[in-house]
């Protein structure tokens, strides 16, 4: 389950619900379900009648409403707290006679952070492969000095760090996003 997703879903359902709580009592408010409602308080004692006849079986099947919402709402949170789209090792060449030859994905991701870092005008770089290991997406981070030739530096990073590692993992169309970024603080690598 990815915890961004999850998250927007979660929250979007829960404001679509309070919206539509809250224009059902303005519309109550307003005579919109009849002149009855108008002026009713928004719980009447018909309603109280029914919890209080009904008490012997509606507690505790509220109990396990709310145990259960108590659950997901647990499940939501280790969710978010331990979720990671990060890739396992990738395997290079699967199923071939010479062999199986697995690749850290931590081997590769430090390899086009320290190459990318070496290119004068960057100040810092991140990468992490995200998704499944036999389908993998290469993000890049780059923080780039205020001096720096942003178009050549983009072309750069994507003609070489990027090339190296779709060369190291042997797939020529892997997936890549690129984030560039400026930032104030000089490198203090000598290039």
């Amino acid at each position: 389950m990815h915890a961004d997703r999850t998250n927007r879903i979660m929250l979007l359902l829960l404001a679509v619900l309070l919206i539509a709580a809250g224009l059902a009592a303005g519309a109550a408010s307003i005579g919109v379900f009849g002149t009855a409602t108008r002026h009713n308080p928004l719980i009447a004692n018909p309603t109280g009648n029914f919890i209080g006849a009904q008490g012997d079986w509606l507690w505790p099947v509220a109990a396990v409403a709310a145990a259960i919402v108590v659950l997901l709402a647990l499940r939501w949170l280790l969710a978010l707290l331990f979720s990671t789209d990060r890739s396992a090792d990738l395997l290079i060449h699967p199923g071939s006679p010479a062999g199986r030859t697995t690749l850290a994905t931590g081997a590769l991701t430090e390899a086009v952070v320290e190459e990318i870092e070496s290119y004068r005008g960057v100040n810092s770089a991140r990468a992490r492969l995200l998704g499944e290991p036999q389908d993998p997406e290469l993000v890049v981070t780059a923080a780039l000095e205020e001096t720096a030739d942003f178009a050549a530096l983009r072309q750069r990073i994507e003609t070489r760090a990027l090339t190296h590692a779709r060369t190291a993992i042997g797939n020529p169309s892997l997936p890549t996003q690129l984030d560039l970024t400026v930032t104030t603080k000089r490198s203090t690598r000598v290039a």
